[in-house]
């Protein structure tokens, strides 16, 4: 039956706001409609074991039938399941005992109360089984770059809203520090991770994630995709600088020269995508001392000192080329260790002549607090020229001492050599 012109919740409102409901296949939402008629069925008579409930979301209508079996006059016991023979032949007058009558309800005549309880029935659900397809959309998302368009911004996070009108949340750590967002304009990110907490899918996506530029480079180097170069090693300060290790296993594929492009086409648009953050693609190598030297391109190394075991590397370069090695603010040395995982300890080369005439540092304890040369020496400089050829940031850094002091320290021990 088609309910129409009805006072109250409308049926067929109720139709409306279901039938075309995202993400829910058409026999899924047909087992809800009946399950939540059914329920409710159930509500007023106590069992819907005896009724038919048919339904036509893309008319949006239903109808329902009650089975009652016929007895004799004054025998009727359950009003749910039995009907009077008399009130049967008002039905249809063969009717006899024992026979079944199939009489259509209104289900209007429930009253208000019944449909809004079949409404909020439907609605959660409907939500519930909304959730359940979105969590499995994006689970399967994880790792793969999505577009979304922004839709709010807050201080925490902003809100993105993907073509099919689902919320995504990019929270500000996994935002670039340059990132600057517009209302409506479409966001490149990578699904980070689907968080589910008490079934309501919460899609987290990142812009800073290594993984993003990974994916930004299977998309734009051919190579890459093919399994002809393959990605090892990823390192990212987002937005300022990134190493990419690559590695091929065809001698005649260049695998740096294939992920830039001639002259950098093809990181061009990574860069511009990443807020100008600064690419360097170097090869991959198995050779922990070959690698860590590439990493800390375009310093040349003299030489390089391992401990595997500790996974710490004591890199020796020229004077001129230390600079070059720590980078604007240590920014070529963390990523250089974030890409070999190895800690490396950068230091000037100290020609024979001048190592003679180094002084041990407890030397200095009347111009240099104890506490002071304690910290300096635990770091493994034990003499004034160690600690002149270490990087001033390194001193600041891995000893724990303010600017000031190092620079007071310094300064004592240039004095000494000159």
């Amino acid at each position: 039956m088609a309910v129409k012109n009805e006072k109250g919740p409308s049926m067929i409102e109720t139709f409306q706001e279901f039938k075309e409901t995202k993400n829910i296949d058409r026999t899924t939402l047909v087992s809800v409609l009946e399950e939540s008629f059914r329920n409710v069925i159930a509500k007023l008579f106590g069992s819907d074991e005896n009724f038919d409930v048919i339904v036509n979301p893309d008319k949006g209508d239903f109808e329902i039938h009650r089975n009652r079996i016929v007895v004799a006059d004054g025998e009727v016991q359950d009003e749910n399941k039995e009907i009077a023979l008399s009130e049967a032949q008002k039905i249809e007058p063969d009717y006899e005992i024992g026979e079944e009558v199939s009489e259509e309800v209104n289900f209007q005549k429930f009253g208000r109360r019944a449909i809004l309880n079949l409404r909020q029935t439907l609605a959660s659900k409907i939500l519930e089984l909304e959730h359940d397809s979105l969590y499995q959309k994006y689970k399967d998302k994880v790792g793969q770059i999505v577009s979304a368009e922004v839709y709010q911004m807050w201080k925490r996070e902003v809100l993105l809203i993907d073509d099919e009108g689902n919320e995504l949340h990019l929270p500000k750590g996994e935002q670039i520090p340059s990132d600057n967002y517009h209302k409506g304009e479409t966001v490149r990110a990578i699904v980070k991770e689907v968080q589910n907490e008490n079934n309501n899918p919460r899609i987290i996506l990142s812009r800073t994630s290594p993984l993003f530029l990974e994916r930004m480079l299977e998309a734009e180097v051919p190579e890459i995709q093919d399994g002809l170069i393959t990605i090892r090693r990823i390192a990212r300060m987002p937005g300022e600088r990134a190493k990419v290790a690559v590695e091929s296993y065809d001698d005649r594929i260049d695998p740096v020269g294939a992920c830039v492009g001639v002259k950098g086409s093809r990181v061009h648009g990574i860069v511009r995508e990443m807020c100008n953050e600064n690419i360097d693609v170097i090869n991959f190598s198995n050779n922990m001392q070959l690698f860590i030297q590439r990493a800390l391109a375009p310093a040349k190394v003299t030489s390089i000192t391992l401990n595997p075991e500790e996974h710490k590397a004591e890199v020796y370069l020229q004077p001129e080329e230390v600079s070059l090695a720590i980078g604007k603010g240590g920014l070529n040395i963390k990523l250089a260790s974030m890409l070999t995982e190895y800690t490396i300890d950068v230091f000037r080369v100290v020609n024979e002549a001048d190592a003679d005439e180094d002084i041990y540092l407890d030397e200095f304890a009347d111009e240099i607090d104890q506490w002071i040369i304690d910290s300096i020496k635990a770091i493994g400089l034990d003499t004034a020229k160690a600690v002149l050829n270490a990087p001033r940031e390194m001193l600041i850094e891995k000893a724990d001492l303010e600017e000031e002091t190092v620079d007071h320290v310094l300064e004592v021990l240039r004095a000494e050599f000159e």
